[in-house]
């Protein structure tokens, strides 16, 4: 074999002229780099490499107790495959047992993955409000342009994925099941396992999630332009905007939640503020929501919750402006309400309901300053 430089010296000697070899693209060596795939088998190995890979495979990874599985800080573009089970040491902790961030970052899971939170060691009935501290599951903060596809949850110790200050991301097909946390007994049962808790985000998509859980199936506390789409939520308390208000962020605006199926739950469809702040909500929409099962409340709007509770008096500090209904149908148990809506003179405004149907439970006979011509009745 001749190498370059002796191939050049005989050219030369022949009289040929020979051109200067072009120079090496930089992209080249960075390609090459960023083609790099990591198979981690430990927490300890993500957190240490994680920036240097392309690729990251998390193949059957064990948590160590007390830690996160850290995927946070990722170097844009990176893909991240979780492979067989995932799952946590036991300590009374709050967590997150996995957090997230980075520029177009995509998450997928190989068949059969699935994320074991063993939420039974930590369940005392008493979720966030009090007993064993417990760990968030799934932190979503500071993603941008990414997507999140196929994650299977099971047994979450309470909330699960919480999503915070993410910018356009995408959230499909995800299972979370915590069918086991339904133990009837009140000292043992999972409780606040939320699905999907999003705060001070902006174009964030949740479509074809299959939940079976204990709280929201959908908390929106604050961020703009969310939507929340061809999804079903059983056992927990509903669809809901809030509550709002009290935090640092106090705005939800721009809100499409629709073609969803809610049953065996506590609420369908809810929209709360917090008594006595402040923020506002405007421009939700729900549409083609249907629902059955229900044991509280069909449908709840009211601007006095407190605590986890309700006063029975609605404060103005969070007003409801532009509130859409459109084709929300569902059924009641007998001893739930069919719609409930609670609020502050003049706090609700430019409302739209159609087509909207609650049957089965008792009608209130405390709803208070229901916007005129909306079409929306108790």
């Amino acid at each position: 074999m001749v190498s370059f430089t002796s191939a050049a010296v005989l050219l030369a000697t022949a009289g040929i002229a020979l051109a200067a070899p072009a120079p090496i693209p930089t992209a080249a060596a960075k390609l090459e780099d960023r083609a790099t795939t990591c198979t981690f088998k430990s927490a300890a190995s993500v957190s240490k490499s994680k920036t240097s890979c392309a690729t990251i495979v998390l193949n059957n990874i064990v948590v160590p107790s007390g830690t996160s599985l850290d995927l946070s800080g990722l170097t844009k573009g990176t893909h991240v495959i979780f492979e067989g089970t995932t799952s946590f040491g036991y300590e009374e902790w709050s967590g997150p047992l996995v957090k997230l961030g980075g520029t177009d970052i995509t998450v997928t899971a190989a068949s059969g993955a699935y994320l074991k939170g063993d939420g039974a060691r930590w369940w005392d009935g008493k979720g966030s409000n009090g007993g064993k501290t417990k760990p968030n599951f799934f932190a979503i903060e500071k993603l941008v342009s990414s997507t999140i596809t196929g994650l299977y949850f099971q047994n979450s110790p309470r909330q699960v994925m919480s999503i915070n200050d993410a910018t356009t991301v995408t959230i499909s097909d995800i299972t979370i099941n915590n069918e086991a946390g339904n133990t009837g007994d009140t000292s043992t049962a999972a409780t606040n396992t939320d699905a999907f808790d999003i705060a001070s985000s902006t174009g964030v998509t949740i479509t074809g999630a299959n939940v079976s859980n204990q709280d929201d199936c959908l908390a929106i506390n604050s961020g703009t332009d969310i939507t929340f789409t061809k999804s079903t939520c059983t056992g927990g308390h509903g669809l809901s905007i809030g509550s709002v208000g009290g935090r640092t962020d106090n705005t939800v605006k721009s809100i499409t939640i629709s073609s969803s199926t809610v049953t065996n739950s506590q609420n369908a469809v809810r929209v709360k503020t917090n008594s006595g702040t402040t923020g506002t909500i405007s421009d939700v929409t729900y549409s083609d929501i249907s629902f059955s099962g229900i044991t509280k409340y069909g449908i709840v709007v009211e601007q006095d919750y407190l605590n986890g509770g309700a006063t029975g008096i609605p404060t103005s500090g969070v007003p409801i402006t532009g509130l859409t209904l459109s084709n929300v149908k569902g059924t009641v148990t007998s001893a739930g309400t069919n719609v409930y809506l609670l609020c502050a003179s003049g706090a609700c405004s430019s409302w739209k309901w159609s087509d909207v149907s609650s049957t089965g439970g008792k009608t209130s006979s405390k709803c208070k300053n229901i916007p005129s011509g909306s079409g929306a009745k108790c």
